[in-house]
């Protein structure tokens, strides 16, 4: 069988997924293929593009897509494809220009289209009629791959319209971040990794960590990451008169896993999330976890007063409240949310992906090609897709 997987880029999480798999689907004999849009213009503007695979292609290295029109890049993804001529395309969200672009080839040459779609749509904002033609065109999918079963009721629409739904892209490779150390919870540290952008709340956060240093003045919270603002957060932690809080910038992915085996739990308060693979990152070092209930990997991977606790993070409150009770705990039971972190995340693992995504495609290889109505074909061949990475950041 050929595959082939489409993204507007393969940055941060996706490199490591996108490799396992070409190594896991080729010894099964399948041929992969995968192909990446633009080298420039991710929101994940630290990680460049760097491939040397000759199995991985990027068409436009040296742009991203405002560069470019429509045109350009539908004609040089549909000459890549017709080279390849995969039976089966694997893609995002009709929403970007990979997942349209890719949906129309597949319906053209009476091949076989997955969807992956981390994103909820109550999570958006958008005109009924918006989201109506969105659903019809996405609808015309054979099989749509999401994180969990916790995305079930919001893809309702499309199990009623028997599209395969099956699971767990949203992984990493949990090996990269286990230690053989036993962490013995006395460092004193709370972890926050993120980019410093609006939606994830990191200012509510300082703000909640003014109370956590009059109760528990031992702790310290270290902030991971960069972005825009960051100086403002500096300032602002300076403003609350925080002794400790520190901000460590960006941090190579290879020593990401230090620091948080030199931590006792994570904390991400993001008012918006699809998913949130660092939560994946510190369940697979062994952190309990502290987690916005708007971050989907919460309703997924948080066991309340198992693993860790939720709260409102619209509310300093809460916030505070969450840290406080994970802090007051005896070593033994973060001991045991440590366990529990793990054994949790070994469900979502590279492993269980790639075997979930070879059953998927086993039962599609046999259906028959799903023709779309008139209506639904002739939005397919409409909608090209796009690719706006400032609208990642926007609160919703």
């Amino acid at each position: 069988m050929k595959i082939a997987i489409l993204n507007n880029d393969f940055r941060v999480y996706w490199k490591g997924r996108l490799i396992y798999l070409y190594q896991y689907l080729s010894e099964l004999n399948n041929e992969v293929s995968a192909i990446e849009l633009f080298g420039k213009g991710s929101a994940y503007t630290f990680d460049h593009y760097n491939n040397k695979e000759n199995w991985w292609t990027c068409l436009f290295p040296d742009n991203e897509a405002d560069d470019l029109s429509d045109y350009d890049i539908k004609q040089k993804l549909f000459e890549a494809l017709n080279k390849i001529n995969p039976d089966v395309i694997i893609a995002p969200s009709i929403v970007f220009y990979a997942g349209a672009l890719g949906l129309q080839w597949a319906k053209r040459h009476k091949k076989k289209f997955i969807m992956f779609d981390d994103a909820k749509p109550s999570q958006f904002k958008r005109n009924p009629v918006v989201q109506w033609v969105k659903d019809l065109i996405a609808e015309q999918s054979d099989a749509l791959w999401l994180p969990s079963n916790d995305f079930d009721e919001e893809y309702a629409r499309f199990i009623q319209k028997k599209v395969l739904v099956f699971y767990g892209f949203s992984c990493i490779d949990n090996n990269l971040f286990k230690s053989d150390k036993v962490n013995s919870f006395k460092n004193n540290r709370i972890i926050c990794v993120s980019r410093l952008v609006p939606k994830k709340n990191i200012s509510l956060l300082l703000k909640s960590w003014q109370q956590v240093e009059v109760s528990a003045p031992e702790y310290k919270l270290t902030i991971v990451g960069t972005g825009p603002e960051m100086d403002d957060l500096i300032n602002l932690s300076k403003s609350l008169s925080l002794h400790q809080v520190e901000f460590l910038g960006a941090v190579n992915n290879t020593d990401l896993p230090s620091y948080y085996h030199a931590s006792d739990a994570f904390i991400f308060p993001s008012l918006s999330e699809p998913w949130g693979l660092v939560v994946n990152e510190a369940m697979a070092a062994g952190l309990p976890v502290l987690l916005s209930r708007k971050v989907n990997a919460c309703l997924s991977l948080l066991k309340e007063d198992i693993n860790g606790y939720s709260f409102d993070p619209d509310s300093t409150d809460q916030i505070t409240k969450a840290i406080l009770k994970y802090i007051s705990l005896g070593a033994e039971s973060k001991k045991s949310m440590s366990v529990k972190s793990l054994e949790i995340i070994s469900d979502m693992s590279y492993g269980k992906m790639g075997l979930q995504l070879t059953e998927a495609l086993n039962k599609i290889t046999l259906s028959k090609f799903k023709s779309p109505g008139l209506l639904a074909g002739l939005m397919v061949n409409l909608w090209n897709g796009k690719y706006d990475t400032s609208a990642w950041d926007v609160i919703k």
